[in-house]
């Protein structure tokens, strides 16, 4: 009996150690894990400060007006038709939901403050990565993996002024301007489908417009436009300007993989930073 329970006691020691050591190793990893997250933000930080720095050299200038055609004029396409579209579904979707309370009259207001507070800044934001942030990345990345970075070093050209600089500074410019073009274009998709389609009054339509936008709503849309360009151009920047420190692969794969890096991070930190501004600009 003694030996039973003594054996028994033996076993459930094992058990109690091994799952003290499974603990202790997954908080380890989790530990592991937070401190490179820190470390990146950190890193990712001081990246945008030196950054903004090098950009207040007025020989700057050409370089930010070469990299606004590039991702701010070269986007403007993609943008007006996705926001056609956007304010066109927008309209159709809410004015059959108003339709249900005789309300149609605030169709306007809804699909104007929609578009100017949250869906114009957002979705330009993941358009821009999509098709320019993503660019951005595999071509600095493809820089730094064939040693151009530091041919730049060795000719004494610093690369934060002639790479990362121009561009951080072109997304600031480029953001505001084509969320501003999203924002007309939408409500302009709205007009169609409500007025054109739907047979609701153009007067109404714009009264309620001119009536319940203020411009509080147009400078809160574009400030949240600011933050998303500063995160998307240092997210996109970092990751291709860092590549060849990557740990998972090397080379033209480790620019993939950077590439997709970039766009995902920023998307995840452009929705996490659209609650985070919008929380503070009710306060």
């Amino acid at each position: 009996m003694a030996f039973a329970e003594n054996n028994w006691n033996h076993t459930r020691g094992k058990q109690e150690s091994s799952l003290a050591a499974l603990m202790e190793r997954l908080f380890a990893h989790l530990g592991t894990k937070v401190i490179e997250w820190i470390h990146v933000l950190g890193a990712a930080t001081i990246f945008l400060f030196v950054a903004l720095l090098r950009s207040l050299h007025p020989k700057q200038l050409p370089k930010v007006v070469q990299q606004i055609y590039y991702i701010g004029a070269r986007s403007t396409t993609i943008i007006l038709l996705v926001s056609l579209f956007t304010g066109m579904v927008l309209g159709l979707q809410s004015y059959h939901a108003l339709v249900q309370f005789g309300a149609q009259g605030a169709l306007g207001t809804l699909v104007s403050l929609s578009l100017i507070r949250e869906l114009g800044p957002v979705l330009t934001a993941i358009m821009i990565t999509a098709r320019a942030g993503s660019a951005i990345t595999a071509e600095i990345g493809i820089q730094r993996i064939t040693e151009q970075v530091d041919a730049l070093k060795t000719m004494r050209i610093d690369p934060f002024s002639y790479i990362i600089s121009p561009r951080i500074t072109a997304s600031i410019i480029s953001f505001p301007l084509l969320t501003a073009a999203f924002d007309i274009i939408g409500i302009i998709g709205g007009y169609i489908t409500g007025v054109i389609l739907m047979g609701l009054n153009a007067g109404t339509y714009l009264h309620s417009i001119q009536s319940y936008v203020d411009i509080k709503d147009i400078t809160d849309g574009f400030a949240k436009s600011i933050v998303f360009a500063v995160i998307v151009a240092t997210v996109c920047c970092y990751q291709g300007y860092y590549v060849h420190r990557r740990k998972d692969s090397k080379g033209a794969k480790a620019v993939g993989l950077a590439t997709t890096s970039a766009v995902v991070i920023s998307c995840v930190l452009i929705l996490v930073s659209d609650y985070v501004v919008t929380s503070l600009l009710l306060i």
